[in-house]
């Protein structure tokens, strides 16, 4: 049995993750929406042997990070503008071998058959390194560019969640693995025996006929989520194969794990179906002092608009500009309470370190609520094999907190200290992103359902 090792997942938007990262003197915002650009990163990713990298998308224009329709825009702009990741991840499959690719894709404003349909075309495009990250999107400022009158809410958009995933998984086994035969002699293309219609009909959707790609590589592209509610961790342990989650500390990041993880068996799944892995942002340098000194540089950046914004989304949407920056972060009241975990955590973290609000968003800054890393190689590698060792991490989502210098550093500094340890491959597995993570390939189940020939005679 092979040792056990670390998964990486790359989240890496052109301009930053951190607030006030695309102000960096290394950073190219300007090439933002450069494709030239974004394979540059995505090789740099297969330079560090990371398992898939990772976009995050919406479906609206993003004015949360400080930028205004009433007055001057301030902010990080691929919150505001950027590619359709399927479309990218497309594209770039093309230049790379490895590298997995995890595209966000909405389960409240798409439709099962086209989100099935483009994710088995990037599946057999890229050979078998897609995923899907499934959202149900918490933007109210959706719902207004698809003719909704209102955003559903939480309950409704996860329990449509549950049979839009369960109908996507039906359309992926349309077809059997070798229903394609390409007979010239007998000149039979296919087996039409072997291709399978869903016949759903379910609260939410109705459909009926079989999906028009073939079975892809994977089978499934691989499920991803990141949900941290209630319905989210539910809805997780029926259909995820990675999730993405965030934490501050060891216990808390245990009892997220050790909860996710139990859940799992009631739906016929074991414990290594799902990959738990909590956002981490690194600052890592020679020294610590160099480490502190890059964590610095970019909270000396942040607009205190930018700040005030994207504490304010994190927090609930609440209005911030109208307390002094430097006072303690407000006792919010009950209407402002929406029992959001991510409000909770800002909360919490405002509470545990005694913050002033100016204080609690340059605390976020680098990864809006995930772990922050700040030190040398041995340092952070110390933290994060602490948390692999002890049931709280399967592996990390890589929150770079600049472009391309973060992601440079974590390559140079974190994986060869990483692979030193014996906590991180030295090359890839496998063809296949689920061989790389160590997902088995889900059968077919119109196949599972067939009676036993050899039985039955």
């Amino acid at each position: 049995m092979s040792k056990r090792q670390i998964k990486l997942g790359a989240f890496i938007p052109t301009t930053s993750q951190h607030a006030a990262g695309w102000r960096h003197p290394q950073s190219r915002p300007q090439d933002h929406l450069s494709i030239d650009y974004v394979i540059e990163l995505a090789k740099t990713a297969e330079k560090g042997l990371f398992d898939a990298y990772f976009l995050a998308d919406g479906l609206s224009v993003n004015w949360s990070h400080g930028a205004s329709k009433n007055k001057q825009s301030i902010g990080y702009s691929d919150k505001v503008v950027g590619f359709e990741p399927v479309t990218l991840f497309a594209s770039i499959s093309a230049v790379t071998k490895h590298i997995g690719f995890i595209a966000t894709a909405s389960t409240t404003y798409e439709e099962p058959y086209l989100l099935a349909r483009k994710f088995s075309s990037l599946d057999h495009i890229s050979k078998g390194r897609a995923a899907w990250n499934v959202v149900t999107t918490i933007s109210a400022d959706t719902a207004r560019n698809f003719g909704f009158t209102a955003h559903p809410d939480a309950k409704v958009r996860y329990e449509r969640a549950d049979e839009f995933i369960e109908v996507t998984q039906k359309l992926w086994d349309s077809w059997e693995d070798d229903s394609f035969l390409y007979n010239k002699e007998s000149g039979q293309f296919f087996d039409a025996s072997k291709q399978h219609e869903p016949l759903h009909t379910g609260k939410y959707f109705n459909v009926q006929g079989s999906l028009n790609v073939p079975r892809s590589p994977q089978g499934y592209p691989v499920i991803v989520q990141a949900g941290q509610s209630e319905d989210g961790r539910e809805l997780a342990a029926k259909y995820a194969e990675v999730i993405f989650t965030a934490q501050q500390s060891l216990d808390d990041a245990q009892t997220f794990y050790r909860d996710v993880k139990a859940r799992l068996n009631k739906y016929g799944r074991h414990a290594d179906d799902l990959k738990i892995m909590p956002g981490v942002s690194i600052f890592v340098a020679k020294t610590e002092q160099e480490a502190k000194e890059k964590y610095e540089l970019l909270n000396s950046l942040i607009h205190p608009d930018v700040g005030l914004g994207l504490l304010s989304g994190l927090a609930g949407h609440i209005d911030l500009s109208k307390f002094d920056l430097d006072a303690p972060f407000p006792k919010l009241d009950e209407t402002e309470i929406n029992f959001s975990s991510r409000q909770q955590m800002m909360i919490d973290i405002a509470q545990k370190h005694n913050f002033s609000i100016r204080q609690l968003y340059e605390y976020i800054a680098s990864a809006r609520g995930h772990w922050t890393l700040i030190g040398t190689a041995e340092q952070v590698v110390d933290q994060l094999q602490n948390w692999f060792e002890n049931e709280a991490a399967d592996g990390f989502n890589v929150l770079p907190p600049s472009t391309p210098a973060g992601l440079n550093g974590f390559v140079e500094f974190i994986v060869p200290e990483l692979q030193r340890r014996g906590l991180f491959r030295t090359e890839y597995e496998g063809t296949t992103l689920r061989e790389n993570l160590g997902l088995k390939r889900p059968e077919n189940r119109y196949v599972v359902a067939k009676p036993n020939t050899a039985e039955a005679s």
